[in-house]
């Protein structure tokens, strides 16, 4: 599998479709990014880790 654009808009489509639902972990604000890594490094995530730039 090569990444592409085509697979984004996909992937994009059957998420908001509801076909696919992301597991997420925990959101962090764009000032905890250093939170947010230590978390990913832990190993102990249960799903995706987001970071929001904007609100």
């Amino acid at each position: 599998m090569h990444p592409s654009g085509q697979q984004l808009r996909d992937i994009t489509t059957m998420i908001e479709a509801g076909k696919i639902k992301p597991i997420i972990d925990k959101v962090f604000d764009f000032k905890e990014t250093q939170q947010a890594i230590e978390s990913s490094e832990s190993g102990r995530a249960k799903g995706k880790i987001i970071v929001k730039m904007k609100d």
